[in-house]
């Protein structure tokens, strides 16, 4: 048996996975996040700990048989956050999280002082990177950053704690913007612009890769075997990734939750950051990826559901979906930038917008405008992917905003991609994490790395897509009107 534990940003979620790839079990702790400051987001290392005792407590007690045979166990984690910890390992102050954004001032002087960071590091400078928090910490907590012997990324942390070792895996340390993500290997030139060093940072390995064994203690506490193998693991997208099938080049999934990512492998390193997309390295070894972001995208629909008094995104979708073409045609144009965006623009500060609003708009109008607009996003996205090298023809598509049919066909036309769902199967980073645990043990990436079992395809509708294009060109010129 093989256990995938996934720390999250408001829960910890474990599973446990057979050889066979059956998923037997799986439990959830849930955490908080602290706002002290606007625009601060932070979590109490203690809390992922507390959590991932007790979801695996969950497990053990619903599965003892299966979970005491566990072989290995895997990591999956939120990115980008940052755990400093002294030299006996004690824990500075909370950690600073992915969608903290205290660091903008940072992320400019970094852009300065190094022009080659984006292409060393795969990436634009951003607040949600690891590398500007630190510089922000040396500003304004200077007396912590003096104390700082190790910066840890969240899962590490669990592992340190599992393992007493301080191990990364490659995908996400590429999130750090610390890593030479063509070389697959700490950059001191983007260290330097931290004032770190390589002693800073945890040893590197392939998320495929034993990483540590469980310590005695830890595992006795736990009912486990001692010596039980963790892996590397891997950061939240990759190793999602990892549980969806996608280890090759041009396999990818699209994630349609709050946010949008865009998932794609590649066979290379291919950046492309003046588009605002992230090349990073995969979890199994020989392979990157790259993924664009949007920012808004289900939640875009679930605020125009509350706006409207609905009763959830779901009947929104579904009075979308009984609209006409003429009514289709007819209907606003809808910028999905309610909180900025990434890819492709990089403006934290654009903000979204209803156009082409009439006395004959009506909530469904409204309802298939905003789906439009964040496929529409996710378009231009999928072209700054195009742009560097990426080719897909087939797209996992997962997140909440999966359970509209309508919305996967207009994705697959809009995109003109083939789109598949799989419908409940078990998808995510827990899975992924467990994935990773098996080949750390020598179990092969054939019999492992399966795709889950589609429940529907979407192929592109010629007829769609031909009453998309022109109000897609029409969306993209609305972006650059002042």
């Amino acid at each position: 048996m093989y256990i995938g534990i996934d720390i999250g940003t408001s829960e910890v979620k474990v599973l446990l996975l057979a050889p066979d790839q059956r998923v037997v079990g799986t439990t959830g702790a849930a955490l908080t996040v602290a706002r002290p400051q606007p625009g601060h987001s932070e979590q109490d290392p203690a809390q992922w700990w507390a959590a991932t005792q007790s979801a695996l407590a969950g497990l053990r007690a619903a599965h003892p048989v299966e979970y005491a045979a566990t072989e290995a166990i895997g990591l999956s984690g939120q990115m980008h956050g940052a755990v400093l910890l002294d030299a006996q390992d004690r824990v500075l102050r909370p950690a600073i999280l992915w969608n903290d954004t205290r660091s903008a001032e940072e992320c400019s002087a970094l852009m300065r002082e190094l022009p080659a960071l984006s292409e060393l590091g795969g990436s634009l400078a951003m607040p949600g990177f690891t590398a500007p928090k630190l510089r922000w910490v040396a500003r304004h907590e200077p007396e912590v950053f003096r104390r700082v012997a190790k910066v840890l990324l969240p899962k590490d942390y669990v592992r340190l704690l599992l393992t007493g070792d301080h191990v990364s895996d490659l995908s996400d340390a590429s999130g750090t913007l610390w890593l030479d993500v063509r070389r697959r290997e700490w950059s001191d030139e983007l260290l330097a612009l931290t004032g770190l060093t390589r002693a800073h940072m945890p040893r590197l390995v392939e998320g495929s890769a034993v990483s540590g064994r469980l310590r005695p203690d830890v595992a006795q506490s736990l009912g486990l075997r001692p010596g039980t193998v963790v892996a590397g693991g891997g950061g939240d997208n990759a190793a999602s990734a990892v549980g969806m099938g996608a280890v090759e080049p041009g396999q990818g999934f699209l994630s349609l939750g709050t946010s949008g990512v865009l998932f794609v492998v590649t066979p290379t390193y291919q950046p492309n950051a003046a588009s605002a997309t992230h090349a990073f390295c995969h979890a199994v070894p020989g392979r990157w990826h790259q993924m664009s972001v949007m920012l808004a995208a289900a939640s875009a629909l679930q605020w125009v559901a509350k706006l409207l008094g609905a009763p959830d995104a779901g009947d929104v979708a579904a009075r979308a979906a009984a609209l006409g073409a003429s009514d289709r045609e007819a209907a606003p144009l809808f910028l999905p930038y309610l909180s900025g965006e990434r890819t492709p623009h990089n403006d934290a500060q654009v903000r979204g917008s209803f156009h082409g609003l009439d006395f004959d708009t009506d909530a469904a109008r409204l309802g298939y405008a905003v789906m439009e607009g964040v496929s529409f996003g996710l378009r231009d996205g999928l072209a700054a992917l195009n742009a560097a090298g990426s080719q897909v023809t087939r797209l996992s598509l997962v997140g909440g905003g999966a359970r509209s049919a309508f919305w996967a066909q207009m994705l697959a036309s809009a995109l003109d991609v083939e789109i598949v769902t799989h419908g409940g199967s078990a998808v995510g980073g827990a899975l992924g994490a467990a994935r990773l645990g098996a080949l750390s043990v020598g179990a092969p990436m054939q019999a492992v790395c399966l795709p889950p079992p589609i429940d529907t395809v979407y192929q592109p509708d010629p007829g769609e897509g031909a009453l998309l294009a022109p109000r897609h060109a029409l969306f993209r010129s609305l972006y650059r009107r002042p």
